[in-house]
């Protein structure tokens, strides 16, 4: 049986969001395409080899589908989720999950009223070279991580009226929008936190209203150091996307753009300038992945068996969670306390 999907929002990310149906018609077909801009729908529809129907209001395209790809404003998310849920639809929501925890609460619990599937897209869970890394990481394999760095350089600009240049419709910055993602691998990766910090500005991006450039260092209770620094301001950019564990043995780096993980290893001893005998290995590639197909997959499964998915609902409020703690210590000048925080902190029987 093929499921029928409803893609809800043609935005900034429609096309990306199509990429996703790719290598997957065997599985589903899209049933319907939704956005209030009728001809921005019509454009996207066209790009698909379904002839999905087009709506402006996704009331109306509920009953063409049983499942549904979510990916309107952040501040739509609940609303939303919560009617498709409540109409016996599986969702899978574009990250955030929403833009307070009430709402992240009420969509939870629908999900749970309707024993319906809530997934979260944090694609970058799923890319084979990242699930690597993590493996490599978690087994020790050359040694306790004791530094996890993450680089997200790229400019997103758009005019200061955009929603996403609004605090109360995005939610905050540039770290809730985007940096949501690099919260939720830190966590993932390096388990849970104890104490974190968060920097931030928009000098460089004045079409935003909160942070346009973001820095956050975290420690975690293995001892081991998360860093992220995001920004939406790059103008050039030597990094792109970049991330790097240290371990004892050695440095893992997944390069996203060549599709390779690397390991970085024997580099002379106080002499970084002399490092004739460090060795660079290529320890697994990928360079092709379309993590969102993998993703997709993964949420169609979770509908068939009743699985729960890997990016839940509740592990991701966990991660907003630390989120929005970073943000009231940065208010208040101080250092976050995030003990009694991350993964696994919230029994689902208390929602």
């Amino acid at each position: 049986m093929k499921h029928r999907i409803a893609l809800i929002g043609c935005g900034g990310m429609a096309t990306s969001h199509v990429r996703r149906f790719e290598d997957l018609y065997n599985r589903l077909e899209v049933a319907a395409i939704v956005d209030i801009d009728r001809e921005r729908a019509e454009n996207l529809a066209k790009l698909l080899p379904d002839k999905p129907k087009v709506f402006t209001d996704y009331h109306d395209a509920l009953p063409c589908c049983d499942v549904v790809l979510m990916a309107l404003p952040h501040h739509l998310h609940a609303q939303c989720t919560i009617d498709c849920l409540n109409a016996g639809k599986h969702v899978l929501a574009e990250k955030p999950l929403a833009n307070n925890e009430e709402d992240c609460i009420d969509m939870i619990r629908a999900a749970k009223a309707n024993n319906r599937v809530l997934m979260v897209a944090y694609c970058m869970r799923f890319h084979p070279l990242l699930i690597k890394m993590k493996e490599l990481i978690t087994a020790e394999t050359y040694g306790k991580c004791f530094q996890l760095s993450i680089w997200t350089e790229q400019h997103t600009e758009r005019a200061p009226d955009n929603w996403m240049c609004r605090k109360a419709t995005l939610g905050g910055g540039q770290l809730f929008s985007h940096g949501c993602h690099y919260i939720d691998l830190m966590l993932w990766m390096l388990g849970r936190p104890v104490i974190g910090t968060h920097i931030s500005s928009n000098m460089g991006t004045p079409w935003m209203e909160r942070e346009g450039t973001s820095n956050v260092t975290i420690t975690f209770e293995s001892g081991a150091m998360g860093y992220h620094f995001g920004t939406w301001g790059a103008r050039g950019t030597r990094h792109g996307y970049a991330f790097h564990a240290h371990c004892e043995e050695g440095m893992l780096e997944f390069d996203l753009a060549a599709g390779k993980l690397y390991l970085h290893s024997n580099l002379s001893k106080h002499n970084p300038g002399e490092n004739e005998n460090s060795k660079i290995s290529v320890l697994a590639e990928a360079p092709s992945c379309k993590p969102t197909i993998q993703e997709m997959r993964h949420f169609l499964d979770c509908v068939e068996t009743g699985a729960t998915p890997i990016t839940n609902a509740i592990e991701s409020l966990e991660g907003l969670k630390v989120i929005w703690k970073l943000y009231e210590a940065e208010e208040q000048l101080k250092i976050a306390n995030l003990k009694g925080y991350g993964f696994g902190t919230i029994n689902p029987n208390d929602l």
